[in-house]
């Protein structure tokens, strides 16, 4: 029956719940969730799937010259830049508090 239910799973295009499933039964985590904890497992792991799916989709749409990330940032003496400053700007409060930024000099 697990066979057919993985089947199933990759019929329809859910691959966050097929390796969830399959991960949960090859662990044998299944008996210490109960059934709506385990349905809402299923549901997370396809919906971070789908999330992560469409992410790199936007990513590979953009056609980026360069692949960066805020974390890979080199923050030497010379370049001047405050590690602290350069995180709480990654994270964005500034545009949920309605605040604006400008930023001076060369890039």
């Amino acid at each position: 029956m697990k066979e057919q239910t993985l089947d199933k799973l990759k019929t329809m295009k859910l691959n966050g719940m097929s390796r969830s499933f399959r991960s949960t039964f090859e662990s044998d985590d299944f008996s210490k969730y109960t059934n709506d904890e385990f349905i809402s497992m299923l549901v997370d792991a396809e919906w971070d799937e789908r999330y992560n799916r469409k992410l790199v989709r936007a990513l590979k749409q953009a056609k980026f010259r360069y692949k960066a990330s805020v974390e890979e940032v080199h923050y030497d003496n010379d370049r001047g830049l405050n590690r602290n400053q350069v995180h709480r700007l990654a994270d964005c409060e500034f545009i949920k508090r309605k605040e604006n930024l400008l930023i001076t000099g060369s890039t």
